[in-house]
């Protein structure tokens, strides 16, 4: 029997040489190569969407335990095993313990409540969270509606995640350490929600721009997911990012400072504590992961109210008031009790540094630009920076135990309206500045900002002109050169001599002069004629100057005639006719125009 493809029925050899040889009889089939048989493709069978989130959930959390369970163990080993437990169901349970409190899941104990958590270890279960979102995105495959299925994937993936927190929570619990079950279940159902809706946003993101980039590798990282937010929240997202950015990056220096100036006392609480090679490899772990702790606090600080450090403590830009502090390394870096260093109240800058850049941010980064709006604009994108800024505050701070230690970190309440108000001011009035620049720069015409070319064009066309005219005078033309290797500007040879006699004269075109005024009996049909006058005012005549006297020769008497005629009428008597006139009718030009004048004789009454 031949090998079949699974899913097949196999053909047996027969029936396969059968129909090898009815193949060869065939005429047309001699000489051409058949092509060989399309291999199957595999059918792969879509899983419900909520198998695929358990199947992601529970990956996350195996991993996230297998590490920490691996990192107690070896402080098992190395410490006293009475701080990890007894036995390996002590550390199993002391493992389960960290991996809740790396969500920010509280615990108590017999002195009290631990609320103040390093947040630093959310790394661990957020990139394994964002790496489950991602996967599970992958295999749904690219969506047609890509924000209803991030939101669809996220929820997949936080429903079995948060159950199972809880549920370990419930079986970690022991008389002297009992976790929270109802905190761990919220606080890991939004570390799922947040982190694998990152992860399976960022696959969306990476998939459509490799749709559109056909083939050529292209990187799409974090700033890539703002493609899913509409225009204005993008804006919004833009400008709160950039003011908690300029704001944290004010606590960070300052904790740096503050670190660098007091190395000598850190140096001395470690030596106090001794915790050898292995503790002092756990205990660099556990400073990195409250290093973020100590950002925000600092970010308190420079927003003006500070933080805390047990209760009736205050370190704040009015004044450090302290009391006795935990035997830890980081602490150190507080100033000394009494008025706050001169250098530090330099970091009160920080907020209004911070609303000038969320405020330009969010106006620049806006589709449209908008007029009135614009401070309204900052000013929400300062509110949501402080709103932010308290959720810090809120996860930087908490308990660590009863008594004194029961207040540690800044207010979230103070922090968050601060900073509502310092950074949302400032933004306000950066925006409306950022705006008005815009919109002055849409204002202005092109020709404003085109006039340094059109002056540079006009010179030079007025040199190429008076080159010309040079070169004309002198008797000289050239071909004009053409681009991009064409024809080459060429002298032209000039035409045969022209003889002495014919006198050939170059000048220039001087404008049409305007035809005369036609005569009176066909007047321009554009022109109106004046009206003829009958009479009008006669100026005297100049007579000509008389011939000079010459000798009268003698003529005959002319005959008289019998009878007087006029008219062609043969009078019997007499009638005394008027001699006629000299210049009967004239033509006088007056003014452009032209007069007929007649004068009719005198009439008796």
């Amino acid at each position: 029997m031949s090998d079949a493809t699974p899913g097949r029925r196999a053909t047996p050899d027969r029936g396969a040489a059968t129909a090898a040889g009815r193949a060869a009889r065939r005429p047309e089939a001699r000489g051409r190569a058949q092509p060989p048989p399309e291999a199957p493709a595999p059918v792969t069978v879509a899983r419900p969407l909520y198998v695929t989130g358990l199947v992601a959930a529970l990956w996350c959390i195996g991993i996230g335990l297998a590490v920490l369970t691996t990192i107690t163990l070896i402080g098992w080993i190395a410490a006293p095993r009475t701080a990890f437990g007894d036995g390996m169901s002590g550390v199993f349970r002391t493992a389960v313990n960290f991996w809740l409190v790396s969500h920010h899941a509280g615990f108590s104990y017999g002195q009290g409540r631990v609320g103040l958590l390093p947040l630093g270890v959310l790394v661990l279960p957020g990139v394994m969270l964002y790496r489950g979102g991602g996967w599970m995105i992958r295999v749904a495959g690219l969506p047609h509606r890509p924000r209803a299925a991030v939101m669809r994937v996220a929820v997949a993936l936080a429903t079995p995640y948060a159950a199972l927190a809880a549920l370990l929570a419930l079986a970690a619990s022991s008389p002297q350490v009992r976790p929270s079950a109802g905190q761990a279940l919220v606080a890991c159902f939004l570390v799922a929600v947040i982190a694998g809706g990152l992860g399976a946003a960022r696959a969306v993101v990476a998939a459509q721009v490799a749709a559109e980039a056909k083939g050529r590798r292209v990187r799409s990282g974090l700033g890539a997911l703002l493609r899913l937010l509409p225009d204005r929240p993008r804006s919004l997202v833009i400008g709160v990012s950039g003011a908690l950015a300029v704001l944290l990056g004010s606590g960070a220096v300052l904790v740096g400072a503050s670190l660098a100036v007091n190395m000598g006392d850190a140096d001395h609480l470690y030596d106090m504590l001794a915790p050898g090679v292995v503790g002092g490899a756990l205990l660099l772990l556990v400073e990195l992961a409250f290093l973020p702790n100590a950002v925000i606090w600092g970010m308190a600080y420079a927003i003006g109210p500070g933080f805390s450090v047990g209760s009736g403590t205050s370190v704040s830009p009015t004044g450090v008031v302290l009391d006795l502090v935990p035997a830890f390394p980081p602490l150190a870096a507080l100033p000394e009790p009494g008025p706050a260093p001169a250098v530090s109240l330099l970091a009160l800058a920080a907020p209004f540094l911070a609303g000038a850049v969320g405020g330009v941010l969010t106006i620049r980064s806006m589709p449209t630009p908008v007029s009135e709006g614009a401070p309204l604009w900052g000013f929400t994108s300062g509110a949501l920076t402080g709103a932010v800024a308290a959720l810090l505050t809120v996860l930087s701070g908490g308990p660590l135990g009863d008594g004194r230690m029961a207040t540690m970190g800044p207010s979230a309440w103070q922090v968050g309206l601060l900073a509502a108000l310092e950074v949302g001011i400032s933004a306000a009035i950066a925006a409306w500045a950022a705006n008005a620049l815009i919109l002055r720069r849409a204002a202005r015409p092109p020709a404003e900002t085109r006039a340094p070319a059109r002056k540079r064009a006009s010179r030079r066309a007025a040199k190429k002109a008076a080159g010309k005219a040079v070169d004309k005078a002198a008797g000289k033309d050239t071909v004009k050169p053409k681009k991009r290797g064409r024809n080459v500007a060429a002298p032209v040879p000039l035409s045969a001599p022209v003889p002495a006699e014919v006198e050939v004269e170059v000048e220039e075109k001087a404008p049409e002069p305007r035809p005369a005024p036609r005569p009176p009996h066909a007047p321009d049909p554009l022109q109106f004629e004046e009206a003829e006058p009958v009479l009008g005012p006669r100026r005297p005549r100049r007579r000509p100057a008389p011939p000079p006297d010459l000798p009268e020769e003698p003529s005959e008497p002319e005959p008289e005639p019998a009878h007087d005629v006029l008219e062609g009428h043969i009078l019997d008597e007499p009638v005394d006719v008027p001699p006629p006139r000299e210049d009967p009718e004239r033509i006088e030009t007056r003014g452009g125009a032209i007069y007929v004048l007649r004068e009719d004789p005198e009439r008796d009454d």
